[in-house]
């Protein structure tokens, strides 16, 4: 398997560029674009920018008259029931949809959870890696044959989070010394693993998968860290106001909506992208520096972890 090099291709974008900004040049009139957590934080922004660029958007929630409170003044979108920590409920979204006979241009795997308390679901999986990896790995599995043919597209939304913890494969949900920062951790390397070998195994059909940073940005998903620790964490000050390096939710947005949509990246499947770009190697342990850990791709641990995913839901598309 060869890997694409992680090196900056200077795509004209930066971490201060906006989803808008990014589709400003693209067309996706007649294309359908799938986006968990579409209608909160960094997904709504990215429901913005690619209903404005011509998608018909579909935002998958499990608070339905939420999401439809949320994206109700954006054209073009439509709101279905999914629960991603639900294995039925991903296999009755995805037959509903396979039976419209409709194709998925573009799927964006956003939705997650951070800094969740101890919680293992009734299958006995870790809540942040069942939501945050086991979730999506089991509903683009089932959605694989709506996916379509040539230049279809799935972006999966890690973090530097990833820089907190490799795969624990002794102890994969966390059943003894539970701590939310590395269970966090674990389930963003997940996120980075699974477009590595999504892209592998999709790339001779056409379907490539990308991994993205989005970057610090304060939204709903630190709604379990309490205050104190924001403001010791440097996060916020003492007025709530976010550190002045934080994106905004738009500018957060952008590099997923960018490698869902980038011409440039028609040769870099696999990558791990930052600030609109291909992110380059970490070499340092700041995460809002960023860059990528060499666990977060590397391709024989991305096939183990597709193999363990497939026993856990279940599922696998593309298994011979």
């Amino acid at each position: 398997m060869t890997l694409t090099q992680q090196r900056r291709l200077g795509s004209g974008f930066d971490a201060s560029s906006t989803a808008l900004e990014v589709v400003a040049d693209i067309d996706l009139t007649g294309k359908t674009v799938l986006i968990t957590g579409g209608y909160s934080g960094l997904g709504l922004a990215a429901t913005e920018a690619l209903a404005h660029a011509g998608a018909e958007v579909i935002v998958p929630a499990r608070r339905i008259e939420v999401a439809r409170a949320a994206v109700r003044a954006i054209a073009r979108t439509r709101v279905a029931e999914l629960d991603l920590a639900d294995p039925h409920s991903i296999r009755v979204f995805a037959d509903h949809f396979l039976a419209t006979g409709r194709t998925l241009d573009i799927v964006l795997a956003n939705a997650g959870v951070m800094a969740y308390p101890r919680r293992h679901f009734g299958n006995g999986w870790e809540a942040h890696l069942a939501i945050n990896h086991l979730g999506h790995f089991a509903l683009v599995n089932r959605l694989r044959p709506a996916l379509a043919r040539t230049g279809a597209r799935v972006v999966s939304v890690a973090s530097s989070g990833h820089f907190l913890s490799d795969i624990r494969w002794d102890d994969l949900h966390f059943g003894r010394d539970y701590d939310h920062w590395a269970a966090y951790g674990q389930s963003k390397t997940a996120n980075a693993l699974f477009a590595t070998h999504l892209d592998r195994l999709g790339a001779p059909s056409g379907l490539r998968a990308f991994a993205v940073h989005p970057g610090s940005i304060l939204t709903p998903l630190q709604r379990n860290i309490p205050r104190a620790d924001q403001l010791a964490q440097g996060w916020i000050s003492a007025a709530g106001e976010p550190d002045p390096g934080f994106k905004t939710a738009a500018q957060g947005a952008a590099t997923a909506v960018w490698a869902a949509t980038s011409p440039l990246l028609d040769a870099h499947g696999g990558a791990y992208c930052q600030d609109c770009d291909l992110a380059e190697p970490a070499t340092t342990d700041d995460m809002l520096v960023g860059g990528v850990k060499p666990w977060a791709l590397d391709p024989d641990s991305a096939a183990r972890l597709w193999r363990l995913s497939s026993e856990l839901t279940g599922v696998d598309s593309f298994a011979r």
